[in-house]
């Protein structure tokens, strides 16, 4: 009776795995606010051309997505995360933990991030060191740091406009968020002599201070929703937002990108590398999903299509500055074999 019964409870939770596997025929993808027109258009075609339902898509940003998709494994979870970053050892370490061992990295281009404000707005070229008084909750003001004191742009330099400061920018969720501080704020504070002295004498010091954003209102973080901080940059021409160039790009009626370093954030110059503030943009795929949700070998096959991704691709389009042919070569073959991450 025993092994009967014990007979029947494992053919009834294979069963129960076996429904949950056929519970969900979509694809189900989150992440990067960044990656999002990407992954959607890549989505929209698959879904017309496939056979397959077209994938769900949500836009969560780069932090919260990968933390969604490292819960664990399963149709409850999602397939595949977007993110504007690589992923970090903590991610890598809590999907580990949570049994998501195997898991494909595909880089699929290069992204700017931009300071941009309303047409109706002066236009403002501005170096990476101004971004950070202008950002910082403490900067270096006559050898001293103290905690930020500039209001207005003409404070920190009088050629910039005489306005007062007010930038929106991503949460710290957010994979732009996390790029924006590595290239811009950190590179910014090494460019002052007392706080690049702290490197030596007190790293942890350091770090806070290059990294940590003001909280006295002159940068308000706006969410993941990059239309909604147009919405307000339309509403105060003053004001400044942080987004990824793809998103300026789509919006060049309404929106202009400020010089940094004396470079515009245009497509040619960030594929060039001429502008200073870019960064690779990925997608990461659950292996262990393969072959029980229908359609991912096929959507990572569109993805990383010519047609998709590369020169002439309909992503670049969206504002998706294309990787080499060389490289793009060697990433699909990783992604179509899902070759995990060593």
């Amino acid at each position: 009776m025993r092994g009967t019964t014990l007979a029947f409870a494992t053919m009834a939770a294979t069963v129960a795995l076996v429904g949950a596997a056929e519970a969900r025929d979509q694809i189900r993808i989150v992440g990067s606010s960044t990656v999002f027109p990407f992954s959607t258009a890549v989505a929209e075609q698959f879904g017309q051309t496939s056979g397959f339902a077209t994938p769900v898509v949500e836009s969560t940003g780069s932090g919260g997505g990968l933390k969604l998709f490292c819960a664990g494994v399963g149709e409850e979870h999602p397939d595949m995360t977007n993110a504007s970053r690589a992923i970090k050892d903590s991610e890598r370490e809590l999907c580990a933990s949570n049994g998501v061992k195997d898991v494909t990295e595909v880089k699929v281009g290069f992204d700017g991030i931009v300071l941009a404000n309303s047409k109706a707005g002066e236009a403002v070229n501005v170096t990476i060191p101004q971004i950070f008084q202008a950002l910082a909750a403490e900067v270096e003001v006559d050898g001293e740091i103290v905690a930020n004191p500039y209001t207005s742009w003409q404070e920190i330099d009088p050629a910039l406009p005489d306005a007062a400061i007010e930038v929106l920018g991503p949460p710290p969720t957010s994979g732009t968020r996390d790029a924006f501080v590595e290239l811009v704020m950190e590179a910014g504070c090494e460019e002052f002599p007392a706080i690049a002295a702290l490197e030596e004498s007190d790293e942890d010091r350091f770090e806070a201070i290059c990294a940590t954003m003001r909280e006295d209102g002159r940068f308000v973080e706006a969410g993941e929703n990059d239309n909604l901080i147009v919405q307000k940059l339309e509403a105060n021409p003053a004001a400044f937002g942080i987004f990824g160039f793809s998103f300026l790009d789509q919006n060049l009626d309404k929106m202009q990108g400020s010089f940094v370093d004396g470079v515009e954030p245009t497509f040619e110059n960030i594929a060039a590398g001429d502008y200073p503030v870019s960064r690779s943009l990925f997608f990461y795929v659950k292996n262990a999903h393969v072959g029980v949700i229908p359609g991912m070998e096929e959507y990572v096959t569109e993805f990383t299509s010519e047609g998709a991704f590369g020169d002439d691709g309909y992503l670049t389009d969206k504002g998706l500055i294309p990787l080499p042919e060389d490289d793009r070569e060697t990433i699909r073959q990783q992604a179509t074999s899902f070759t995990p991450m060593s």
